[in-house]
Parts: C-alpha cells; structure tokens; sequence
C-alpha cells in the first residue's frame, strides 16, 4: 500500500519531500498535545504531530505540489483507533480547487477500501440530521442536554465536538465516504474562513475519520494570532503552553502560494482495509504491547 500510494501521487506529479520530525517550536493546537524531547540535557524540542509546518516552508520557497509519507506522534492519544505514533499522508496542492482537493482525498482513499460512493454534507446539515439541533444557534443548554455525562466540559466548541463524537460520528460514511465541510471559523485551525465558515473538509467512512483538509490559510497575522488563542485555551485547560514556529509563520510572511492541504491516517485506512477494530492490529509494534 505504500507503493501504491507513492504511484498515486507519482502519476500527478507530485513530488515526495522528507521534511524534520524533530524540531524545538510547534504549531500550536489547543486539544494536540505533543511528546517532548530534549537535546543535550537541555535543549527542548517536541516530535511533530504533522510535518505541516516544514512542507509549507517548502511552498513558501516554490517547490510546488509536495507529499510526505510520515510517522507522526501525539502525546495522551492511546486506544482503539489511535496510538501514540502513527503514519500519515500529507499533501498540498497548489493547482487544485478546493472540491477537487476534496475529490483527489475520496481517490486516494478509494486506494485501500475500492470503489464507493461519496456524499457531502455541511457541518450544519450533519448536526440537523444527526444531532437534530442547529450547531449555529443551539443553546448551551440544548447542548449539554444531549450529553449531560459531560457536565464539567466549558467551551462552546468543547461540546459541539462531543456531541459530533457522539451523536454524528456514529453515523456517518455507512458504506460510503461522508464530505464535511463547512466548519464553524472557532474550529478552522488552519483553514480559511470565508463568507462565516471555514474552509476546512473531513472524510468518514464507517464512522471513522479518515481525513482532515483546508483551503490553506496564508495570512501570518491572523496564524499567529490563532497560534495565541490556541495557548490562552491551552492555560485555561490547565496545560503547557507551546513555543509557535516562528519559522512557520516567517514562510507565510514570505508568501504561501494559494493552496489546499490535507492529512489522511494511513494505519486507519488500513483497518479498513482489512476489516480490524483496532489499530493494535495494523501497527508492527503499538505501543500498548512493546510496553509489556
């Protein structure tokens, strides 16, 4: 399956790169948390949770169409579905729009599961028909009523994942891949957000996410200033704050060409491939066994 997706990618052109695992600053996600290392005793650096920021340092430059083939890590993430390290594939497309991003992503999963439909829904349609509330006008109430076993959970957007991991999840990509786009401008992470949503897709199949990509946000200031709300919610959580990649952030000052990226799990494609439950059965070594 890794030849078969470097042919992908091959046949269009798109030039594989091996950018850094290892690095002393982070694009900072509120609700990603990264594994730490040290340097000479001393030195603190973290293990990337995507190579998204050394890739875009490379379309800064010009490189044009890239991928990566990456493990990549995540520091608390250990269960069915996730383990600490994992591969993933990235890409970033200079030339492509965003529903043809969105197409290409369905084509490469098409890759491991074969042919199957697709459906598309907005995140706001995926609540009405799942959730059966307004993600955009629900109240607060309306909200924790669907899942009061998380009473102590305090943002907004906290919820509205909880009830999308609970109530909508669930439901979507039933023998098909599910589209959802649309997202509200709190959860666009590095998406653009446009006319009062962001431009930002993930991918079902059998409830399980598969993908994660954006219409790619090239504005330094409002990145920076996200990467600052980010580590204000990071201190409200009770966690550490992350240094922000200033390099990242210089490559946008620079000039990010108009692009759409995204990252899809490969060891979950695979568990759909073969029909497994777990991820302990993809990975050669989980870490839930070499820790036995």
């Amino acid at each position: 399956m890794l030849a078969k997706c470097r042919r992908f990618f091959s046949d269009r052109g798109i030039l594989e790169v091996d950018c850094p695992i290892l690095g002393k600053e982070a694009v900072v996600d509120a609700h990603i948390d990264l594994i730490p290392a040290t340097y000479g005793g001393k030195q603190s650096c973290y293990l990337h949770s995507s190579p998204e920021a050394g890739m875009k340092r490379l379309l800064a430059e010009g490189i044009g169409d890239i991928y990566q083939l990456s493990h990549v890590f995540r520091d608390g993430e250990l269960g069915p579905k996730h383990n600490p390290e994992f591969m993933m594939a990235e890409w970033y497309r200079t030339g492509l729009a965003f529903g043809e991003m969105i197409d290409e992503t369905c084509d490469f999963i098409r890759l491991f599961l074969g042919s199957m439909p697709q459906e598309t829904l907005t995140y706001r349609q995926a609540f009405l028909e799942y959730a059966g509330i307004d993600p955009s006008d629900a109240s607060e109430k309306q909200l924790r009523d669907l899942v009061p076993a998380h009473s102590g959970v305090q943002t907004r957007d906290d919820l509205l994942n909880i009830v999308l991991g609970l109530k909508v999840e669930p439901r979507l990509g039933q023998n098909k891949l599910t589209v959802i786009t649309d997202y509200p401008p709190s959860q666009a992470a590095l998406a653009k957000v446009e006319n009062g949503t962001a431009r930002r897709f993930e991918v079902y199949c059998e409830a399980l996410e598969l993908a994660n990509g954006y219409d790619e946000l090239a504005d330094a200031r409002a990145q920076e200033q996200r990467f600052v709300e980010a580590n204000e919610l990071r201190k409200k959580m009770g966690k550490k704050t992350l240094p922000v990649d200033r390099n990242f952030l210089n490559a946008l000052k620079n000039g990010l060409p108009p692009c759409c990226g995204v990252a899809v799990g490969f060891d979950r494609l695979m568990m759909l491939r073969l029909g497994k439950n777990e991820i302990d059965e993809i990975v050669p070594f989980p870490l839930s066994i070499a820790a036995n």
